[in-house]
């Protein structure tokens, strides 16, 4: 049991390390990982095509991907589906929902990228991918990932909101605090040392105790 789970841990793409490379063919043509350095990238599965839930996060998902685009962020879908299905499936969309796919999606028919991402979970299905969702910086490394099941859609929202976190976290080397938005004060990190500890009342922070600060990031 013990080897099982640790063979488990080490297939699973780990945070704060390179994303699985990967080279597929997809809706918008050939993409591999290599294509999206220098952006973000969000890369999702569904479980399969032509499912009420997953056309709901889709049409989410494209409706948002203008704010996506903003943020420097692609979106990069997959399913254990062919090509065709998917192209029939984004027609459908636009047809039945009058809403247009603008990114790409990944035929997945081997399983090999799903199996590199920990898409397959065993307790849910062995042949369809679970709602997991990957978000990659502009260097390849995986920096969130999450996973619902496949009876519960994604909310869209969360992953904006946790692009932006990490983005602003990135960039001024400070954390967030829960449910935190563009605007909100971050959180400073708490000193490292006893000295540290006593200068920090006087640095200006709106501070609760010594390990907890927050500021204004135009502060």
């Amino acid at each position: 049991m013990e080897t099982e789970q640790t063979e488990m841990r080490s297939m699973m793409p780990q945070l704060n390390k390179p994303a699985p490379n990967f080279e597929a063919k997809t809706t918008a043509g050939p993409r591999k990982l290599e294509d999206y350095k220098g952006r973000w990238l969000i890369l999702f599965s569904h479980p399969a095509d032509f499912t009420p839930v997953c056309t709901t996060e889709f049409i989410a998902f494209a409706k948002a991907h203008d704010r996506f685009q903003a943020l420097d962020c692609d979106l990069l879908g997959l399913s254990i589906d062919s090509n065709f299905a998917h192209i029939a499936w984004v027609r459908n969309i636009k047809e039945k929902f009058g809403v247009e796919i603008s990114f790409p999606i990944i035929e997945d028919l081997s399983m090999k990228v799903a199996a590199a991402y920990g898409m397959i979970q065993p307790g849910a299905s062995d042949t369809s991918a679970v709602r997991a969702t990957f978000l990659i910086d502009p260097e390849g490394k995986l920096r969130a990932m999450v996973y619902y099941p496949m009876s519960n859609g994604r909310s869209v929202d969360e992953f904006l909101r946790l692009l932006e976190a990490l983005q602003t976290s990135d960039e001024h080397a400070v954390a967030t605090p829960e449910n935190w938005r563009r605007g909100g004060k971050v959180i400073v990190p708490p000193p490292a040392t006893t000295e540290e500890a006593e200068k920090r009342a006087a640095q200006g922070y709106d501070c609760t105790d010594w390990y907890f600060c927050k500021k204004d990031l135009a502060a």
